[in-house]
């Protein structure tokens, strides 16, 4: 009799600890992919942030290089890709467009001496580049959230369960040419 009742003892202890587990793992997820969905919102808003100086910026090189339409309709093309986007994958191609059309847009304005020292285009530029760097201190954090978010779902005994309760690894926001985001656009003067 009383080894029946520790037998069932230690079942119940075994499913309580095992049920304290699954609740501690579910909802370590759980904070985890909250923190991936609020680091991917910080990431679309300063996307949204650049797209909005974008028009601005083109109407001041517009001022002074009326003539490089295709240069102003690379960039608008960039900036609706960058807006649309709404993965990882898409922002990382948008990302790639958005770097080579500023580039562009900077190439031009280098031309225009006057251009280069109108109060406008600097504090644009100054703008442009601040959001630059919010955009890419934004990536990594949206990153650190999925590396550990991922970490979790892969590790043992998280593996068994994970999937199970719902979660699924989640994409690294990577640009295919870091290179080209390595650094803020800058024009030259």
């Amino acid at each position: 009799m009383t080894g029946t009742l520790i037998a069932i003892g230690i079942i119940v202890l075994l499913i309580v600890i095992i049920g304290i587990y699954l609740i501690a793992t579910y909802n370590s997820l759980v904070k985890l992919n909250v923190r991936v969905d609020e680091a991917w919102s910080d990431i679309t808003v300063q996307l949204k942030r650049r797209a909005d100086l974008i028009p601005n910026l083109i109407n001041t090189v517009k001022g002074y290089a009326t003539h490089e339409s295709g240069v102003f309709e690379a960039v608008t093309k960039a900036r609706a890709a960058t807006i649309n986007a709404t993965t990882p994958a898409e922002a990382s191609v948008a990302e790639n467009q958005m770097q080579g059309a500023l580039k562009s847009i900077f190439a031009v304005a280098e031309a225009y001496p006057q251009l280069q020292a109108s109060q406008n285009f600097l504090e644009l530029q100054g703008e442009l580049v601040d959001t630059e760097d919010k955009i890419q201190a934004s990536r990594r954090f949206y990153n650190g959230g999925v590396r550990e978010l991922n970490t979790k779902i892969k590790t043992f005994p998280n593996n068994i369960f994970a999937r199970r309760l719902g979660f699924t690894e989640r994409e690294f926001f990577e640009v295919a040419d870091a290179a080209a985001i390595a650094e803020p656009p800058r024009v030259q003067f």
